[in-house]
């Protein structure tokens, strides 16, 4: 007895009250339930009557229906229609005008019935609810209905478990899945694919905390479409009843394909210009053959290829002029460049090594042609053909490189290397945009490429000029050993004219002498080998240091538009002086057998070829032990640091142990001198040693 009031368990079939609150669309309707005797009174009268005609249960209750309800002028319809029903047992309905309790006429919708008892007498049971109320729900059913069937756009309905209990066509069609197959599945059953994993895990979110999502863009494949990308803009909304039980999520989805491929394209090609502008900014920024190619590659990989190779005819590196035979050339790989580690990399030549292409390889196709090559589909066949021999097909398979573009460097009409570039880890396949892009900026690397080439065998004549020009150092200098460097600038700077010289003199003197042509080039390197001609003949008349940079600044003057700074020098290595002069030069550095280096104090003098300048000629004893430096700027000058800073580095690189000039010269070269540099270098080192008078 004591749980006749309790709850019945949940059980399937059995009926269950609802969990709370009023719900459902007879709540919603506010239907009112009136039973009515077979003599016209009112013998029940529902709370929902109360709150439709505005009368209460008491003031209802025995009363005749007509007379309460109908005014006068429709008494008779209404008795007729009630006896109708009550005769007949046919149910009516219709709309019929009832007076409220305020006095105002209300149109109402009605359905009567007959009703009988187990004893065989009848009642009317008469069904009433606004119709205005009834007549809004009508129309957003209607609404509704349109809307899930007929909708371009697609609809569903999944339960709280994620599964759908309602989708109309147009979802269908986008899933590919028939409507009744999709009743009673997953979420994830009907759309299995990776990117909608993020989509399920936001409808948990909005089942959890209500709050909708508008328009977020999924992007992946369905059964419709197995083969393509599509893009949607769903928008989540959780579906709760009038006491606010949640009942499940609804989802609409918009298929906005177009658009986002609209905005592909776009971003594509703001792709393209950022290359574009990249390439313009980091393609060409030295006059370097293998660092504009590597630079090439740095740029296209990853953004628009997985792996790229850069090769140049091994004719031209050589000698500056491209095979002129009838077959394929000699390649020389100058980069490679890969987004990620990978095996394949193995199939591709390596910079430094030579290669020849078959006559199927897309790289002959570009010689020959000097068309690109484009393959979106790479196969069996075509793995074999873009692939140096088997075994490197099977690299670039297993990698799974699908996609190639073959594209030729030309340079001044003519055909001086070729580009490879491959995909494998990304799916799309090279399209007609990405090979306009390769050419484009192919094109642009090619032209500083030649450059450099050009500028590299320019600056290789001139610096075999310059080196022929500089003296063959004799083993014999009487109370003198000596050693001396040339170095050129680095591969962005063309050759100068530095030059340095050892004279014999009678008495067994030697004039040593150290100059820099301001310039650069063949030209500087021409002007510099006529003053050392110069400094060699007039060392051979004897005259003092300062009147021998008196001659050669006229001489200078001859060959505008060219300076030049020189230090002159001349031993004698019996009495152990050493008289020198400056035209413009950097101070020697005389280094002690005992004591520390130190800068000499020389009046500087103007460069040779100002004119009207004036030098002077100052003696130092030079010991035996004692060193003296000779350079020019290119050893002690940078961009960046002071003079004084980098002449204190000079004189503490000097300090130590001795050491001799040949280790000396090695050791500044060393700690001087970067890959950067910009200058050329002539280093000159004496060192005194003790002569017996013949």
């Amino acid at each position: 007895m004591g749980r006749a009031n309790q709850r019945p368990e949940a059980r399937p079939g059995f009926p269950q009250e609802a969990t709370s609150g009023a719900s459902g669309l007879m709540d919603l309707l506010g239907v009112a339930a009136v039973l009515v005797e077979a003599d016209g009174r009112i013998d029940m009268w529902s709370p929902q009557a109360e709150a439709l005609f505005g009368f209460s249960g008491e003031e209802a209750l025995g009363q005749y229906a007509a007379r309460l309800l109908v005014d006068p002028e429709h008494r008779a319809e209404a008795i007729r229609l009630f006896a109708m029903v009550m005769e007949s047992g046919e149910d009516w309905a219709g709309v019929f005008p009832v007076r409220h309790k305020d006095g105002s006429i209300r149109t109402v919708e009605f359905r009567n019935m007959r009703l009988t008892d187990n004893i065989g007498d009848h009642y009317a049971l008469g069904l009433a609810t606004d119709r205005a109320t009834l007549r809004q729900v009508e129309r957003k059913v209607a609404l509704s209905s349109q809307l899930v069937t007929q909708a371009p756009i697609g609809l569903a309905v999944l339960d709280t478990e994620l599964r759908y209990v309602a989708v109309n066509p147009a979802l269908a069609e986008m899933h590919g899945v028939p409507e009744a197959d999709h009743m009673g599945r997953g979420f994830r059953e009907i759309l299995p694919g990776e990117p909608f994993a993020a989509a399920e895990a936001q409808m948990h979110e909005v089942l959890e905390n209500g709050l909708p999502v508008v328009d977020q863009q999924v992007v992946g494949r369905t059964r419709a479409d197995p083969d393509s990308d599509h893009a949607w803009a769903v928008s989540l909304y959780r579906l709760e009843d009038h006491a606010g039980q949640v009942l499940g999520i609804a989802n609409v989805i918009v298929d906005v394909t177009d658009r986002y491929e609209s905005a592909q394209r776009a971003e594509r090609a703001q792709q393209r210009l950022r290359m574009m502008a990249e390439g313009s900014a980091r393609i060409g920024t030295t006059l370097e053959v293998e660092r504009t190619a590597q630079e090439l590659a740095d740029v296209l990989v990853p953004d628009l290829a997985d792996m790229v190779a850069v090769d140049l005819i091994d004719s031209l590196l050589k000698s500056g002029r491209p095979d002129t035979g009838d077959g394929l050339p000699l390649f020389r790989a100058l980069a490679v460049k890969t987004a990620y580690p990978t095996d394949a990399s193995e199939a591709i030549i390596q910079p430094g090594h030579l290669t020849t292409y078959h006559a199927d390889h897309p790289a002959a196709h570009c010689f020959r042609t000097r068309e690109p090559q484009l393959i979106q589909h790479l196969e069996g066949a075509d793995l074999i053909r873009v692939a140096a021999d088997d075994e490197a097909a099977r690299l670039l398979a297993e990698a799974g490189v699908h996609t190639d573009m073959a594209v030729p460097l030309i340079a001044r009409d003519e055909v001086i290397g070729v580009m490879g570039l491959a995909r494998a880890r990304n799916p799309q396949p090279f399209d007609r945009d990405d090979l306009t892009l390769a050419c484009e900026l192919a094109s642009a690397a090619a032209l500083s490429i030649d450059n450099a080439i050009l500028h590299q065998h320019i600056r290789s004549a001139a610096e075999t000029l310059q080196r022929s020009l500089l003296p063959q150092l004799s083993p014999r200098h009487p109370g003198l050993e000596i050693a001396a460097r040339y170095r050129p600038a680095q591969a962005f700077s063309e050759v100068g004219g530095d030059w340095y010289d050892v004279i014999p003199l009678d008495g067994d003197r030697t004039a040593l002498a150290v100059g820099d042509v301001m310039g650069s080039g063949i030209p500087a390197a021409t002007a510099m080998g006529r003053l050392r001609t110069a400094t060699s003949t007039l060392a051979d008349l004897d005259l003092d240091p300062a009147r021998i940079l008196t001659h050669l600044d006229k001489i200078t003057q001859d060959l505008d538009p060219f300076f030049a700074t020189c230090a002159y020098a001349v031993y004698d290595p019996y009495l152990h002086l050493l008289q020198i002069a400056s035209a413009g030069h950097l101070p020697p550095v005389l280094v002690p057998a005992g004591g520390p280096p130190r800068l000499l104090d020389l009046p500087s003098g103007t460069p040779l070829g100002v004119g009207g300048g004036s030098f002077e000629t100052t003696t130092v004893a030079l010991d035996p032990g004692d060193q003296l430096v000779l350079y020019t700027d290119g050893l002690v000058e940078t961009r960046d640091d002071p003079i004084d800073e980098r002449l204190d580095h000079l004189l503490r690189l000097l300090e130590g142990p001795p050491s001799t000039p040949e280790d000396r010269c090695d050791r500044l070269l060393r700690a001087l001198r970067t890959p950067s540099d910009h200058d050329d270098v002539a280093l000159l080192i004496a060192q005194a040693h003790p002569v017996k008078p013949e």
